[in-house]
């Protein structure tokens, strides 16, 4: 399965003649038309013109950033384009790509209440996506919105923590009432409509990171191996003026390494990791890497007993699920857990 994706920024803000020369560029590098090509785009930047030339280039799928309707959360989080033209931009999307798009939303946003958010999750669903992202916001130290948290937290607005995890449960419910099925942490679609391209991540397979900023891991057939991580350095002015290879930052990962990682994006997942890959690789089944954080965890009903993969509950706690898998990879308490061997 072969897949591209374009974004990590906002391509639609190209225009429609670089992202055409962009896109069809990208798609050249392959001998064959892409399992799946997806393109990210804002909605006040996605016009027809643009639209057509993503479809002129073989480009399957959409990923639209909206985050919410609502003017006042909007402007609360600094998103670019006004509320008032959501609707025709999506109109025009829905008939460009139908069913081959999805929809980004948050919850936990500034001023949002549940009525807010209900209202956000019906007006997506009216433009008919296969798929919706819902993402609970994070803070990011240093940004205006967490300052103004910092030092003004009624005057930011936000929601405390239990009335934030509250919003994006009650999303998590609609979605599902409304024929979405949670397959990823925060991704919900349609059947068959699921992001090929994040499954890779998420199955730790290996990919290519092209651009500023972009990391990509090669990952060696055979067991007990690591990884290659390359990451370009986040330096525009260096990569357009580079002569022949991109300016990159290289690191190895250890078998440990690599194993905690397929942990930590596998369990994302509610399919959870590969067993048949993590066999090949470790030389141990999932459950043999923690099998008591595992076995802990469907005791309390928080993963299925029939395959190593956290249940839609477990998910809510997947950060405390991970610390203890973690610690019992480091301390290599499974069954011959790999040491630190290296690429």
């Amino acid at each position: 399965m072969r897949t591209l994706y374009v974004g990590g920024g906002t391509p639609s803000a190209l225009g429609a003649a670089p992202a055409r020369r962009l896109l069809a560029g990208l798609a050249a590098l392959l001998d064959a038309p892409p399992d799946e090509f997806t393109v990210e785009a804002n909605p006040d930047s996605a016009d027809e013109r643009f639209l057509r030339a993503c479809a002129a280039a073989g480009v399957t799928r959409l990923s639209v950033g909206v985050q919410s309707f609502s003017e006042t959360c909007r402007r609360a989080v600094r998103r670019g384009g006004a509320a008032a033209g959501l609707g025709a931009a999506l109109g025009r999307i829905s008939a460009f790509f139908p069913g081959a798009f999805s929809i980004d939303l948050m919850t936990g946003l500034p001023f949002q209440t549940l009525d807010t958010l209900r209202k956000d999750i019906d007006r997506a669903l009216s433009f008919e996506p296969g798929h919706l992202s819902l993402y609970a916001l994070s803070l990011e130290e240093g940004t205006p919105l967490a300052e103004r948290a910092l030092h003004a937290p009624e005057a930011a607005g936000l929601p405390s923590r239990d009335e934030a995890d509250a919003l994006w449960i009650a999303g998590r419910d609609a979605l599902e009432a409304a024929g979405f099925a949670q397959y990823e942490v925060s991704n919900f679609c349609r059947s068959g409509k699921e992001s090929l391209h994040n499954i890779r991540y998420w199955r730790m397979q290996s990919w290519i990171g092209l651009g500023p900023s972009a990391s990509g891991t090669l990952i060696p057939e055979g067991r007990g191996k690591g990884a290659l991580r390359a990451t370009v350095e986040p330096c525009l002015e260096r990569w357009l003026a580079r002569r022949g290879e991109a300016p990159v930052i290289r690191e190895e990962l250890d078998a440990v390494t690599l194993m905690k990682e397929t942990f930590l994006m596998g369990f994302r997942y509610l399919g959870g990791p590969d067993p048949a890959l993590f066999e090949e690789r470790f030389g141990i089944s999932v459950d043999e890497a923690a099998p008591r954080t595992l076995a802990a965890w469907r005791a309390r009903g928080l993963a299925r007993s029939n395959k190593p993969a956290l249940n839609r509950d477990g998910l809510l706690f997947l950060d405390r699920f991970l610390a203890g898998a973690f610690l019992e990879i480091e301390q290599g308490r499974g069954k011959n857990v790999p040491r630190h061997s290296a690429v």
